[in-house]
């Protein structure tokens, strides 16, 4: 029997995670560069301390141990945090929530591209359905800055694919390490992009404490929440589980500050969630990435 713990770890893991569009949401006028510059100082230093207590040695020696691998989801999830926040700051969290939703599907066609890993029938299926409700939740994007946050959240969920993929290149369950490195990839990344662009490197209170606040609580606490209730739960359970982002993040912006959900997302999303469940249910062998929150 399966401790009740775990599903509830990872049910937790969810609901901070659903946070992420409340918090950008908040942010007063720091853009998407400074925003992540904040949350990946905040993460770096979390992680490390978390994973050397954690492990008994330090987060540089097991991404030595991980290898190339470890870079590559580390600058993956670079890119995947970038189009995560601009998306949400130029779309509707329910879209951008759903469409972060996708990650899943891609990392099977990955897999089968670069490694070949087998891809289910069903999840073929669940896929078609998937690209079924994007069409959906796209066709209404006329403006340019709503249609390129689609786009940027489309992409966000492309780079949590290939973190995936990239851990199981490397063959390295632990995620951690990358998650690290990626932090530490993002500092470098947005310091240079806040330096060349002279945005300032220093933020009101409200915005840095909300950004640093999110590196250490909505990614840090929740990642280590899904890895510690992982352990004993089934791929199917995971995954189903997992939903609990999608469906909260657009209910907070709802609930306090009254962002609504247009008929086509609200179409388009439904396609998507069937085929995530529909894809779950029908097999346990298909692990999805360890977060889809940006």
């Amino acid at each position: 029997m399966k401790p009740r713990t775990d599903v509830f770890f990872v049910l937790s893991a969810g609901v901070l995670w659903s946070t992420v569009g409340l918090g950008v949401r908040l942010i007063e006028d720091a853009l998407v560069w400074q925003i992540l510059l904040y949350r990946s100082v905040s993460l770096s230093f979390f992680l490390y301390f978390v994973i050397t207590f954690r492990s008994g040695e330090s987060p540089f020696v097991q991404i030595q141990r991980i290898g190339f691998p470890a870079v590559i989801a580390g600058l993956s999830l670079v890119a995947a945090y970038s189009g995560g926040v601009y998306a949400i700051q130029t779309t509707s969290v329910a879209n951008a929530m759903l469409l972060f939703a996708t990650a899943p599907f891609m990392a099977a066609v990955l897999g089968w591209i670069c490694l070949r890993e087998n891809v289910r029938m069903a999840t073929w299926i669940s896929i078609i359905i998937a690209v079924v409700g994007i069409s959906i939740m796209v066709a209404d994007k006329s403006g340019a800055s709503v249609l390129s946050g689609s786009i940027s959240a489309l992409g966000s969920a492309f780079g949590f694919a290939v973190f995936t993929v990239a851990l199981r290149w490397g063959k390295s369950g632990e995620m951690l390490p990358a998650v690290f490195l990626s932090g530490l990839f993002g500092i470098g990344v947005t310091l240079t992009i806040c330096l060349f662009m002279n945005l300032p490197i220093f933020l009101s209170f409200n915005d840095a404490g909300i950004s640093a606040g999110m590196g250490v609580f909505q990614v840090g606490a929740g990642l280590i929440l899904y890895t510690l209730g992982s352990r004993t739960l089934q791929a199917a359970e995971l995954a189903l589980l997992s939903l609990a982002e999608v469906l909260l993040g657009p209910f907070w912006v709802w609930i306090f500050l009254d962002e609504t959900i247009t008929a086509n997302t609200f179409i388009g999303g439904a396609f998507l969630l069937i085929a995530i469940a529909g894809n779950a249910i029908t097999g346990k062998r298909w692990k999805p990435p360890p977060f889809n929150s940006p």
